[in-house]
């Protein structure tokens, strides 16, 4: 392939190290927040009197908030200015932490969890587009990814953590009060440091109809796997907001596809390394999702762990996400194609998740979870970090806000059918099991050795599901994802929406 010519090379920010800090600290804030507050809600819920019916929605209405309106937060942060953007969505999201933690009531608390979702749809497409218009050399540009990828990857773990130790010895308000210090340390910092590149805004009119159906259809299509968790599949509410999501958004890409000014350019997903991106990282954002469910359960229920031991059972995976991510993804990232490290990291990950298709009652941690525990870290570290920057070179600056909210928007997606698709498989195949064997279980340590039993037998069902999945990622990485490796040049936004491939001065194939 002729190699194509480097445009005039841009002054690299001074400050973008120093900016990187601010970012990836706002990142790990939202992050965080996915995980951090499951482990306080049991607490929550008898403090405010929620009911079991309603306490999902301290889940639910954080995940529809945030989920359904990335994409137009992505597009603000495009119009207003990815700095701007950032700021107002750190102090958002402090602002409705702090009502959070202040509630009194169920409607308080259901309040500030949309909010804090709302806040959070501006605050995490415009860090990764901050990110991915400051760091322009291929070199440091895999650095900083590299930090960035083990943050979004290892922060839902850590997040175990730190919701543990704070409901444990604290009170389970402060998982929502940690949330105010990180964002204010961020806005300050984002504030005095990060500087946008000239020329980066769109200024063009918002696409009012493309703003209204995709946030509909991504509610609905949200709220639908939420529903089929609790409701189950063949539910007439879940299949009717199935059925409204698939209308919407093909709706939306009907109008996207006309209107002059799309929110959403159809060019941005097109492309096939970019939808390969897309399409890989939420399938394994489902089977992650869903680990993280079942392990929990499995430690706490089953193994007996208290919180806190429960979060630093984590912590090897944890390792394993930032050895992955700064280790083996930075260092090979422009030595090698994209799709070379996201495969195999896929199936790296898979290897791990096989190995915990074993668990028992009885499993030993240090000679099955923690070994399963590295290799699902390492790979799922390695695939994440050039998953996160192919995601958005090549973009054209004004672009960069949407192709970032997308890369959240398949996670946030992936981790809604990961949590109800791999949740309901567990529950059927618990229950098929004791309903196998309840007639050997006649006294009352046999039948809870049996719930045990059959719980175990639940989880290893889903995370089989959880392997094939890892598994199909990998595949898609392999096959649509096909551009080189990146030069060690500067990384060139393109525009065109024809040949939007990866264009740096050298691309090898």
């Amino acid at each position: 392939m002729p190699k194509i010519p480097e445009k005039p090379a841009i002054q690299a920010d001074p400050g973008r190290w120093k900016a990187l800090i601010f970012i990836a600290l706002a990142q790990l804030m939202v992050v965080l927040d996915a995980t951090i507050v499951n482990i306080a809600l049991p607490s929550a819920q008898q403090d405010l009197g929620i009911s079991d019916g309603n306490r999902q929605w301290v889940i639910t209405a954080y995940a529809l908030a945030f989920g359904g309106l990335l994409l137009f937060g992505g597009r603000i942060a495009d119009l207003w200015g990815r700095k701007r953007t950032f700021v107002t969505g750190l102090i958002g999201f402090a602002a409705a932490s702090a009502l959070g933690g202040a509630a009194t009531g169920e409607a308080m608390m259901l309040g500030a969890r949309a909010l804090q979702g709302a806040f959070g749809a501006l605050l995490a497409p415009a860090a990764l587009s901050l990110l991915a218009v400051t760091f322009t050399d291929a070199k440091e540009r895999a650095k900083a990814f590299g930090i960035y990828g083990a943050i979004a990857g290892g922060g839902g773990a850590v997040g175990l953590i730190l919701g543990g130790f704070l409901t444990q010895y604290l009170n389970w308000r402060w998982t929502f009060f940690v949330n105010i210090p990180f964002a204010v340390v961020a806005a300050v910092g984002a504030y005095l440091v990060v500087r946008e590149p000239e020329g980066g805004r769109n200024r063009s009119p918002l696409d009012i109809p493309g703003v209204i159906l995709s946030t509909l259809g991504l509610v609905a299509l949200v709220y639908g796997f939420t529903r089929a968790e609790s409701a189950g599949w063949s539910d007439s509410g879940t299949i009717g907001l199935f059925v409204a999501s698939g209308v919407l958004l093909i709706a939306f890409a009907l109008t996207e596809s006309r209107v002059r000014f799309p929110l959403l350019p159809l060019r941005v997903v097109a492309n096939r390394n970019r939808g390969g991106v897309y399409l890989s990282l939420g399938l394994a954002v489902i089977a992650m999702f869903g680990l993280f469910l079942f392990l929990t359960y499995y430690l706490q229920v089953v193994k007996g762990y208290s919180p806190v031991k429960t979060g630093f059972a984590f912590l090897p995976m944890i390792v394993g996400m930032i050895t992955g991510s700064t280790q083996i993804g930075t260092r090979l990232m422009t030595r090698v194609p994209p799709r070379f490290l996201m495969a195999p990291g896929f199936l790296t990950a898979g290897i791990g998740m096989l190995l915990l298709t074993q668990l028992e009652i009885g499993t030993s941690y240090a000679g099955l979870i923690l070994p399963a525990q590295l290799l699902l870290g390492l790979g799922m570290g390695t695939a994440f970090m050039p998953a996160m920057s192919l995601a958005t070179i090549g973009v054209d600056p004004r672009d960069a806000g949407v192709a970032s909210a997308m890369v959240n928007t398949s996670q946030q997606v992936g981790g809604a059918i990961g949590t109800a698709l791999l949740n309901t498989i567990a529950a059927s195949a618990t229950t098929a099991y004791l309903t196998d064997h309840a007639a050997g279980a006649t006294t009352p340590d046999a039948q809870k050795l049996l719930q045990l039993q059959g719980m175990v037998e639940g989880y290893a069902a889903a995370i089989w599901w959880a392997v094939g999945i890892l598994v199909l990622a990998a595949t898609i990485a392999a096959v649509l994802i096909n551009t080189g490796k990146p030069g060690t040049g500067a990384v060139a936004a393109s525009g065109s929406g024809v040949e939007d491939e990866v264009k740096v001065p050298v691309v090898a194939h």
